[in-house]
């Protein structure tokens, strides 16, 4: 268990960052601003660094987020306790700046679901390119439940990891699903026994850092603009990075060892 007081432990393996959520304490929620501050930051370190080619996030202890402060909300205290035209720029500077700093995020992240997603922590884990999870790990995109509304863009996100219909299902009612039906549904690619997640994200992250960097962050970027562009501004796209690889000097040296192999 990680003894630091950050919001978020960064930590670096070669080729490879854990990012790990670290307010036990708090379900491991994600709308705060110390954790917002820090994860914007992760983001643009990682963006800077092209040593850094895969990256995994995942939660301290037994939660991987309950998403927001419930208890904040119940005790009507920080931005809860705004008026209605406040709350809704705190919702812009708050927790709506993670979607937009993982919009951002060059490098290929994988959530590693360790344990209950809830709420916007459903939702991170959906902002994510890959989710495999722990066979203790469910999900809930329970804000109805509470009398609100997805207001961090999980209604964006969660629909195009599993579909419009059973994005409303689990909108509509806030049930949570376990693992295995989070796998069924294709939230999640893989579900493996808790004690092998953080290996298998790592052997999943490994395989990705074993490609280009440069080929890595161009390819995730066209795999994000054909989410929701047409294509022929993708086609566009990759006309105008293709030509960059070309002159990548890993791809040259790729290609000179497939000359002589």
């Amino acid at each position: 268990m990680s003894t630091s007081l950050d919001p978020l432990v960064v930590q670096t393996a070669d080729a490879v960052q854990t990012w790990t959520i670290n307010l036990p304490h708090a379900g491991n929620a994600v709308s705060g601003q110390d954790f917002i501050t820090a994860f914007e930051a992760a983001v643009e370190a990682a963006n800077t660094d092209v040593a850094v080619r895969a990256i995994i996030l995942t939660g301290e202890g037994k939660i991987f987020s309950a998403g927001g402060n419930v208890k904040e909300m119940a005790d009507r205290r920080g931005m809860f306790g705004l008026d209605s035209i406040a709350q809704r720029f705190a919702y812009v500077d708050g927790i709506q700046r993670i979607p937009r700093a993982l919009a951002r995020l060059e490098v290929p992240i994988i959530a590693a679901v360790n344990g209950p997603a809830v709420g916007a922590g459903c939702d991170l884990a959906a902002m994510c390119d890959l989710r495999v999870a722990s066979d203790r790990a469910s999900f809930a995109e329970s804000f109805v439940q509470i009398g609100i509304v997805p207001g961090d863009g999980g209604t964006w996100f969660l629909q195009r990891a599993i579909g419009y219909e059973r994005a409303a299902e689990m909108t509509l009612t806030g049930d949570r699903i376990d693992a295995a039906t989070a796998y069924e549904w294709g939230l999640v690619s893989r579900v493996v026994p808790h004690d092998e997640l953080l290996t298998t994200a790592n052997e999943l992250a490994n395989r990705i850092t074993k490609n280009p960097s440069h080929t890595l962050r161009m390819a995730k970027r066209l795999l994000q603009e054909s989410r929701t562009g047409l294509l022929e501004s993708t086609l566009g796209m990759a006309a105008a990075m293709q030509p960059l690889a070309h002159r990548d000097p890993e791809h040259e040296e790729r290609i000179a060892k497939w000359r002589t192999s």
